[in-house]
């Protein structure tokens, strides 16, 4: 599946932004989309993601108070509403695809095989 990310920009601490991931076709049920980010000199790691099969969702500890994930089927995209940004949030956040059927989508960003070109956030103090 064909991923774009898209949402990113420049916002100042304590603002919001809303990405989405859409895909290019109709996500099937045992895909599970990913939210990663990586920070300049930091290695990419998941901030969140969304099982298909059964809605389950993960959110990384030290953003579940400011960040959701949701879905709109109908459009096929994943969204990843980001609240009270902060300066540490700033990264190229990415989404990808994998293929899990039901088992928790909270996985090393190896077994997601398909990338979107990311997006980045910035966020000023």
């Amino acid at each position: 599946v064909q991923l774009q990310a898209s949402g990113g920009g420049l916002v100042q601490a304590g603002g919001s932004l809303r990405l989405s991931c859409t895909a290019s076709a109709f996500i099937p049920d045992y895909y599970a989309i990913g939210w990663f980010r990586q920070a300049p000199g930091k290695e990419r790691g998941m901030v969140s993601c969304i099982s298909f099969s059964d809605g389950r969702t993960y959110v990384k500890d030290s953003v579940k108070d400011r960040f959701t994930i949701s879905r709109d089927s109908a459009k096929n995209t994943v969204y990843l509403q980001m609240n009270s940004l902060k300066p540490g949030d700033t990264a190229v956040y990415y989404c990808a695809a994998a293929q899990l059927y039901g088992l928790e989508c909270r996985r090393p960003s190896d077994l997601y095989e398909d990338w979107g070109q990311g997006t980045l956030v910035t966020v000023s103090s």
